[in-house]
């Protein structure tokens, strides 16, 4: 009874005279070592609330504390979401113990714990810092009905029972635990509580509607495009040698390439996704290529070959780009994304970087003296020296492929010109097959890879040349190599859908919806049909390094791309423009690439990150896909006894569409399946694609895309200005509700 009364007198000398009430004095001891040290709350009669709340916050036991009694329900219920949970104590979920600490409303002492020991609630400060400050379980203080004096509604000063919650109020503190117990996909951002909205840290210098000035955006606009310089130019100087096309055709086909890259990337910046993306040949289309050029059917052709071939690239192209846009347009691609995700998306786009590992180094060795220094110089720009800023410029992270390209290419002249590649009667204007002395065949692999001087490309180019649809040709249509490239352009869809998501998130843009996306896809596949009616040699898509271009440049405005892309477009009128880059040395050329394929490979592992990547499920997914990826194509390429006689080792791998195990009695079939199985992207696809959809995993665990939803479109002006269809053009297609107009 004297206790209870000087409880009730208020006095302060009961405060430190009861250790035996709290359980665990040892453990007591390390808690007070952790947190600082605070002077005892000396509690009065007529004592205010908020010095309560004061001395809770000051404590660390609450992260917003109140003694006031509120004076509703709803102020209640709208209070649950924020501060310390007396009852419950700290959130436990994160691996720490979460005693019951209950805090005398009167004399702010703790009350006698309930058989559950004081543990350490924190590990260092910067947990106890980050628990502190973050919102956790609303407090329930209001559930105690405190009165003025510390009593309850009946003024005899007992103590109120603890309510208990309902059961709804548990089932939806439950949804809340698990909620925050999962980890979260997207570090950087955060989802709005109301709108669902995605907001991202903006460091970019032009963000995606921004208009600063017609200079500001030729800057930017040619600096996109030089960046994404070995992505654009380098795929002719691969396929048409292998054609057998001359310097003039692949000067013509760098000009058709930059020509056709030009109007594609602005229709779809117009009728697209309407994201900042560079559209252009892309490397998933040179693989399957390839195998086309390198068939036997092609092999011993003379007159024409080239223009052959490529009619029949033309053919295989528009047809595989039939096929995408019905995908799009149909609106088959918002179903086919609920199947697509981060561990089908990684190990495919990687799979496109690693499939050219036969043709990289075994090309550049032809001439180490060059490719060597060259890969060298480009990992010293893109790496050690991407910090270094001048004029506020990362000029080295930026600019590392061309400002290699003009160093290495100066570099070979002077040894060109020192005469490094001179043998004594050899000149290197004579073909390889015409050379009759043995001595310069064995010199004549090196003059033709390494001399800056052995095309012929300047000399024989117009000044003014305009591209034009159907220039090599009629297309040849052929089912077998149509079946190739329409699997080719389902690869394509999942590359860009993979682009199509990191780019929204880098630009601080909500994801698109999936009717977006559809669309997309569609215009995809009518560029494509364009380049195919153009004869570019592959098919047209969003490039994956248009990723890496953003995070480099710090720009991602729409008007700059497409200021660039009009730049493009004059540049390919001017014949010699196409012609100086195809003089450039071939050894040079598969050293750049070299670089351009590694960073494919990385930036499609890198989608990993909005997964579970730690996850055993998915690192099994991915590392059996590239493995197998790498390992089935290998098997069908070895039958072909007869192509290692005739083409170069680093096409063999190209070759197994006319060689390879698979006979169904279908000539059309067999040539179909051996180079579909000889592809390594499609395989890696195939096997990521069963596996990630039929092994169990949370949509958490798996990294499932989240996309936009279609409501959204009409309630987010920003959403519209950021995806919506201009006016004038969406007033026609307001039937197509699939693509999101």
């Amino acid at each position: 009874m004297k206790k209870n009364a000087k409880m009730e007198a208020g006095s302060s000398s009961q405060f430190p005279d009861k250790p035996e009430r709290v359980k665990g004095a040892s453990i007591s001891s390390r808690l007070g070592s952790m947190f600082p040290k605070i002077e005892p709350f000396v509690p009065r009669i007529d004592h205010n609330p908020n010095e309560l709340r004061s001395w809770a916050k000051r404590t660390g036991f609450v992260s917003d504390y109140s003694g006031e009694t509120r004076a509703s329900a709803s102020a209640s219920d709208k209070n649950d979401s924020a501060g310390f949970d007396l009852e419950r104590g700290f959130d436990h979920r994160n691996g720490g113990s979460s005693p019951k600490i209950e805090i005398d409303p009167v004399l702010g002492r703790t009350r006698p714990n309930q058989g559950i020991d004081i543990e350490p609630l924190v590990k260092n400060e910067n947990q106890r810092r980050r628990k502190r400050d973050k919102p956790v379980l609303g407090d329930r203080e209001d559930e105690r009905k405190v009165g003025l004096n510390g009593v309850n509604g009946n003024g005899n000063g007992n103590e109120v029972p603890v309510v208990t919650p309902s059961a709804a109020e548990a089932k939806k503190e439950e949804e809340v635990a698990e909620r925050e117990a999962k980890i979260e996909l997207y570090p950087e951002l955060e989802e709005e509580a109301h709108g669902g909205g995605w907001r991202l840290p903006s460091e970019m210098k032009c963000g995606l509607r921004e208009n600063p000035g017609f200079v500001p955006l030729m800057y930017y606009g040619l600096q996109h495009y030089l960046s994404l310089a070995g992505s654009l130019i380098f795929i002719p100087l691969i396929i048409v040698p292998a054609m057998g096309g001359t310097d003039k055709d692949t000067a013509n086909v760098i000009s058709t390439v930059l020509l056709v890259s030009g109007i594609t990337t602005i229709l779809h910046s117009y009728f697209g996704t309407r994201l900042p993306l560079v559209q252009g040949s892309s490397f998933v289309f040179l693989a399957p290529a390839l195998v086309i050029i390198n068939a036997k059917e092609y092999r011993n052709l003379t007159e024409h070959k080239f223009r052959h071939i490529m009619r029949e690239l033309q053919g295989a192209i528009i047809v595989g780009s039939i096929f995408q846009s019905i995908l799009g347009f149909s609106g088959l691609m918002s179903l086919f994304l609920r199947l697509i995700n981060p561990v089908v998306v990684a190990p495919t786009v990687a799979a496109v970087g690693l499939a050219f590992f036969s043709y990289g180094f075994p090309q550049a060795g032809s001439c180490v003296e060059i490719s060597i220094p060259h890969i060298v110089l480009l990992l010293i720009f893109a790496l050690y020296l991407r910090g270094i800023s001048i004029f506020g410029h990362r000029v080295f992270r930026i600019y590392a492929v061309p400002l290699s390209v003009m160093i290495i290419w100066t570099y070979a002249f002077f040894l060109t010109a020192g005469g490094a590649y001179n043998y004594k009667g050899c000149s290197p204007d004579i073909p390889s097959s015409n050379i009759l002395i043995d001595a310069c065949k064995k010199h004549a692999y090196t003059m033709k890879h390494c001399r800056t001087d052995v095309s012929n490309a300047w000399r024989t180019a117009e000044w003014v040349r305009v591209p034009y649809p159907l220039q090599w040709g009629i297309p040849i249509f052929h089912l077998r190599t149509s079946m190739i490239m329409i699997i080719a352009s389902l690869v394509a869809s999942v590359d860009s859908v993979g682009t199509y998501h990191s780019t929204s998130l880098q630009i601080n843009s909500k994801p698109p919806t999936p009717g977006i996306v559809s669309r997309g896809i569609a215009l995809e596949g009518l560029c494509s049909i364009l380049a195919g009616l153009w004869g570019s040699g592959t098919g047209s898509t969003t490039l994956t390094e248009n990723v890496y271009t953003i995070d480099m440049t710090k720009v991602a405005n729409r008007r700059a791309v497409e200021v660039g892309a009009g730049f493009l477009i004059l540049f390919s009128f001017v014949g010699k423009v196409g012609a100086l880059l195809a003089s450039i040395p071939l050894a040079m050329a598969a050293s750049i690439l070299c670089f351009m394929w590694a960073l494919i490979v990385a930036l499609g592992l890198s989608t990993l990150q909005y997964g579970q990547t730690p996850s055993f499920r998915n690192i099994a997914i991915v590392g059996i896909s590239l493995f197998l990826g790498l390992s089935i194509p290998a098997y069908f390429q070895q039958y072909q006894p007869e192509s290692s006689l005739i083409l170069p080792s680093y096409f063999i791998p190209y070759a197994a569409a006319s060689n390879g195990p698979a006979h169904t009695g279908s000539q059309t079939l067999d040539f179909a399946i051996n180079a579909l199985m000889s592809l390594n992207m499609v395989v890696t696809f195939l096997v990521a694609f069963v596996l990630d959809n039929t092994v169990p995993g949370s949509r958490q665990e798996r990294g499932v895309y989240i996309w936009s939803r279609p409501e959204e479109v009409a309630s987010d002006p920003s959403f519209l200005s950021d995806y919506a269809l201009p006016r004038r053009v969406a007033k026609w297609f307001r039937w197509a509700k699939c693509l999101g107009v």
